[in-house]
């Protein structure tokens, strides 16, 4: 729910009495390791929600999450089954509901200097005026298996700078653990790669991204407060992460969720997920979706400023 709109709630008289009502037992179907949900084309979307409905049948909520609306990032055979999925949900009586603005960049201009040639001239002033800082950073390249993730100072101090950033974030995901991230980090196979930002001998920031099937996929990062913020590491990484995906040759930079509004200014383009919600309590399902277009803040603020 939108950050202004949960605060309306929670300000509302009783509300921490009668909260609990408002945390239903929920089969949430998804993951926080991919962009979009998962699914085995070994079985038919008819089957797949079938089971799904014998399987949570003790729970008041089933929610598919993250089902990719376009093929842009997906590919069409994935999208053919996602409209199939999508078409089973609402026969067995789900609801759709439009999640959140998946940020991407199509790598498709010769440098840098294309791309921020295509914005307008305020915005390209702005964002040169913030890349001032990248020449004094150190930016080293780390991949995902190297020894120095073998060594316990080192995890610790990457999950405290994710720990910084998840701490002062209006909106949460999982809480990932320190055994998930020594777990990702020591795992060689997984072609992860990590970008790490030093001031001077000091680490700021860190980006760890994957390549797959021609994507650059920017999944986490950390960053040390005030320094990152000072250096203005977020627009740094950004367009290194452009510069790296131009050298390696691939086809888009998938730049993750939330501040759509900061990454539209930064050039990105916007794919949407749709999440599938089941009520079971018939009644409550009435009720309730009058208020869909309250979980719906990015393709709210999407229709309102690409009308």
């Amino acid at each position: 729910m939108e950050p202004t709109q949960r605060r309306r709630l929670e300000r509302l008289p009783f509300y921490t009495t009668w909260r609990q009502l408002l945390r239903p037992r929920t089969c949430f179907v998804g993951t926080t390791v991919s962009e979009y949900a998962m699914f085995s084309q070994k079985q038919t979307p008819g089957d797949f929600i079938n089971g799904l409905l014998r399987l949570a049948h003790g729970h008041s909520f089933i929610i598919i999450k993250d089902i990719p609306s376009d093929s842009v990032l997906v590919g069409e055979t994935a999208h053919d089954y996602n409209l199939e999925l999508v078409k089973a949900c609402q026969q067995a009586g789900f609801v759709m509901v439009e999640g959140q603005a998946l940020a991407y960049v199509p790598i498709n201009f010769e440098s840098v200097d294309a791309f921020l040639a295509r914005m307008s001239r305020s915005r390209r002033k702005n964002i040169k005026r913030k890349l001032k800082t990248a020449p004094h950073l150190e930016i080293k390249t780390l991949h995902t298996g190297d020894a120095e993730f073998l060594d316990k100072a080192v995890l610790a101090e990457f999950y405290g700078l994710y720990r910084n950033v998840y701490d002062q974030s209006e909106i949460h995901f999982d809480l990932l653990s320190a055994d998930f991230f020594k777990a990702i980090l020591q795992d060689a196979n997984s072609g992860g790669v990590v970008f790490c930002y030093y001031s001077g001998d000091v680490l700021i920031g860190y980006n760890l991204c994957f390549e797959h099937n021609g994507l650059l996929l920017d999944k986490y990062v950390g960053f040390a407060y005030p320094q990152a913020r000072e250096q203005n590491l977020y627009f740094v990484s950004w367009f290194h992460n452009l510069e790296y995906s131009l050298a390696k040759g691939l086809r888009h930079y998938v730049a993750g969720w939330t501040d759509p509004e900061v990454k539209r200014d930064l050039g990105a383009s916007f794919t949407f997920t749709r999440h599938a919600v089941y009520v079971r309590n018939p009644w409550l399902r009435r009720m309730l979706l009058p208020f869909k277009h309250y979980f719906e803040a990015d393709n709210n603020w999407h229709a309102t400023t690409h009308p």
